[in-house]
Order: structure tokens, then C-alpha cells, then sequence
């Protein structure tokens, strides 16, 4: 039996902290709140699969999702903003680091979509530079896994999960956390980063909130 995805059960979740974070009231469950996305996903990718879409497969691939939750949130009173490092002006703003801080500072979600709009590198290496540029907290790396781990839990039971390491330990002992680039990256500019598992129910708010909750790595 195929296992149905747990996409929008995510999102429902991501939504919920989102908007607790930013101290809109929310009265909708997590259920009403991925009905929410689901309408604002499908009818995103409707308008962007429009003959003349510019970079019609890039933008359906990389940037719909994030133009989706911008709608879902917009949907519940929530300001936000979509910031691609890619120019699309049609559909939301180019990525400038002045504007994302200013967006930030009067209390709107800013989305950060497209990468960094450079072939070769993850979105990993785009969280973390984005992270680093507008200065933020800590850099959350929501996985599958609750945690780093001393090898793959899901192949080895015997792997133990760490509560706290440092950027060299996750480098020497190429525990896979992230990709090296980004680990020297956040290493080199102090920031630090915390693997946790999206699908645990409360995780995100939890880290955010400056909770222990999965891995934290730092100096």
C-alpha cells in the first residue's frame, strides 16, 4: 500500500508556528490550515502553469511552494513577503538583503525562495547564507530524523543522537548534517543550527522559542 504524503500535514504544522510566532491569534486546527495551503498550492500552480510563465518549469518546481504558503498565510491575516534570488517580478520581489531586514523588522514572514539562484548548490547552502545575511538567531534544519546521530538510525540501532555538538566534531566525524560548505559557513559567522524532525508535532515552535528540542550545533 503506498504510504499517502505527509506534505500538507507539514505545512499545516509550519503554518500554525508561524503564525504563534509572529502573535496572530489562531483558532483553526492543523486540519482547516492544510485544507488552507492545499487551495492556495492548487490554485498557484494553476496561474503559474499559464502559457508565457517566464521560466515556467523553474518556477513551478522551486517557487511555487513558496508562493503557496504566502498565500495560506496571507489567507489567515498573516503579512508576508516572497523573496526570490531569481528575477520574477510578475509573480514576487528579488531577493535584497536591506529589504528582507526591513520586511522582518515590521513584523512580516519572509519567504526565501529560489536558492541563491546559482547551478550547484543546495538549499542548505541558501538557508544558511540567508541566515547569515539578515543576521537571524539560529538556522533551524528541519529533517526526518530528531537529531544528529553517531551514524544513519535508520540503518544502524545502535546510533546514538546528540544533543549538542560542535561545527568541528560534525566535520571530522562527517556525521552528515548538512553539507560541509554550510557547517564552515555557519561555523564562520557564529551561527548556530539545530536538526530536528519536522514531523514532531510542536518541534519547530519549540526551537524557535529557544527550547531544547533535536541536536544544536555550535562553536
Amino acid at each position: 500500500m503506498q504510504q499517502k504524503s505527509r506534505g500538507p500535514q507539514r505545512i499545516g504544522d509550519v503554518l500554525a508556528n508561524v503564525m504563534a510566532r509572529r502573535g496572530y491569534g489562531n483558532q483553526q486546527s492543523s486540519k482547516e490550515l492544510e485544507t488552507t495551503w492545499l487551495q492556495a498550492a492548487g490554485q498557484k500552480l494553476a496561474d503559474l502553469s499559464r502559457p508565457g510563465s517566464l521560466r515556467r518549469g523553474t518556477l513551478e518546481i522551486v517557487v511555487k511552494n513558496s508562493l503557496a504558503l504566502q498565500d495560506a498565510l496571507e489567507q489567515l491575516g498573516v503579512f508576508a513577503r516572497v523573496m526570490s534570488a531569481i528575477v520574477i517580478n510578475e509573480v514576487c520581489e528579488d531577493y535584497i538583503r536591506r529589504r528582507a531586514i526591513r520586511h522582518l523588522e515590521k513584523g512580516r514572514v519572509v519567504i526565501f525562495a529560489a536558492g541563491t539562484g546559482n547551478p550547484f548548490f543546495t538549499t542548505d547552502s541558501a538557508a544558511s547564507l540567508r541566515a547569515v545575511e539578515i543576521n537571524a538567531e539560529l538556522l533551524i534544519k528541519a529533517t526526518k530524523v530528531d537529531g544528529v546521530y553517531s551514524a544513519d538510525p535508520v540503518l544502524d540501532k545502535s546510533a546514538t543522537r546528540y544533543e549538542s555538538l560542535k561545527y568541528d566534531d560534525v566535520i571530522e566525524r562527517k556525521l552528515g548534517v548538512m553539507d560541509t560548505t554550510v557547517v564552515v559557513l555557519c561555523r564562520e559567522n557564529n551561527m548556530p543550527l539545530r536538526v530536528l524532525d519536522m514531523m514532531k508535532k510542536g518541534a519547530l515552535m519549540r526551537a524557535a522559542l529557544g527550547q531544547n528540542e533535536g541536536t544544536l550545533v555550535t562553536q
